[in-house]
């Protein structure tokens, strides 16, 4: 019995030092692609370290047991999208009918700012039930979709929805499966042309929003390493760089946002990642209730004037990924205070012996 309990003791010292291991590993994702792909299952590996630990308190590993618990605990927290614990996300903004009555300037906090939806879905290239897809945008009607799994399949099924929808790019992958798709019912901006990079993996339109112009993109990358995940965001960094002064960008990223390879695309873009709403992705063949093991590997990035007030899942729709939705408005121009002594500096240096200057 005293051996059985060695060996079961042993293993579980042999497990957590394994996890340890790769939770160390995927901090030095930005060293080599392979580490980062530790870091995607980093809550995983937190928590199946935890479990090994608690029995090792009362053995002779106690003080590796606390420890490893401590680490555990401290690499969870980094999964947090609270800003100081992970810069590169961002906290929600207050959603304009939540706030306050400013008493100043309105032309800053304007009671009346408009809230936009934007929709994000990989649709799954042989989704079998599209109805479901129809009826959720049509239900939602958002006022962009950014898409992707966008086969052959699906463009016959996004023409049903060319009249709600008329402002559209499509950007085939090469392998006529895995192509993005940009769906807006605002139109484009004038003098704008959207455009796909050359391999079908980013569809970029400028959308106009009640005046406003805005860059919005949809991005679908591959896998991780072992597969070149790596390689195409470096391909695709033109892409990104290109995006305008105010952005919103959402789609697959197949990394979860506090991997080095979204903290990458957000370097590139100069772009803020949104706080995830949780595991958006899960192996299809499991049941959704197991949903809190997933991955949370759809990513919504903005900068300049975009403020993202939520990101919600929504209900499956055929796909291994549940659809978000975006709630975001824009930030008025803010117009500059005018001191009373410069306006007096001013309208004196504008008259001279009695006379204006024109």
């Amino acid at each position: 019995m005293a051996r059985v309990r060695n060996m079961m003791t042993s293993a579980a010292f042999v497990a957590m030092l394994g996890c340890s291991v790769a939770l160390v590993a995927g901090f030095f994702g930005t060293l080599h692609p392979a580490f980062d792909s530790f870091a995607h299952f980093r809550v995983h590996l937190a928590v199946l370290m935890a479990l090994c630990a608690l029995p090792l308190l009362v053995t002779s590993f106690r003080l590796q047991a606390a420890a490893a618990l401590l680490f555990a605990g401290a690499a969870f927290a980094t999964t947090s999208p609270v800003p100081r614990l992970w810069p590169v996300q961002a906290a929600y903004e207050p959603n304009p009918g939540d706030q306050p009555d400013y008493p100043g300037d309105q032309s800053v906090y304007p009671g009346d700012k408009a809230v936009y939806r934007l929709l994000q879905m990989n649709l799954r290239f042989d989704n079998p039930t599209p109805e479901k897809v129809l009826s959720l945008i049509g239900r939602t009607q958002p006022d962009v979709i950014t898409l992707e799994e966008v086969s052959e399949m699906w463009k016959a099924k996004l023409g049903l929805l060319a009249s709600a929808y008329p402002y559209r790019i499509l950007c085939p992958y090469p392998n006529g499966v895995f192509g993005v798709a940009l769906l807006s019912r605002r139109p484009f901006a004038a003098g704008t042309q959207p455009r796909c990079d050359r391999r079908g993996a980013v569809a970029i339109a400028t959308v106009d929003f009640g005046g406003t112009d805005v860059d919005v993109a949809a991005v679908h990358l591959t896998w991780p390493w072992p597969r070149n995940q790596s390689r195409q965001i470096g391909g695709l960094s033109e892409e990104f760089a290109s995006l305008g002064e105010t952005s919103i960008m959402a789609g697959d990223c197949n990394a979860v946002p506090w991997s080095a390879a979204v903290r990458r695309v957000a370097d590139l873009g100069k772009l803020t990642v949104a706080p995830s709403p949780g595991p958006t992705w899960l192996y299809i063949e499991l049941p959704d209730f197991l949903r809190f093991a997933g991955l949370p590997i759809d990513q919504v990035f903005s900068k300049g004037a975009v403020l993202i007030h939520s990101v919600s899942r929504l209900e499956g729709s055929g796909s291994d990924h549940l659809p978000l939705m975006v709630e975001f408005s824009l930030r008025p121009e803010q117009k500059m205070p005018v001191d009373e002594d410069e306006t007096a500096t001013a309208s004196a240096s504008m008259t001279q012996n009695g006379k204006t200057r024109s």
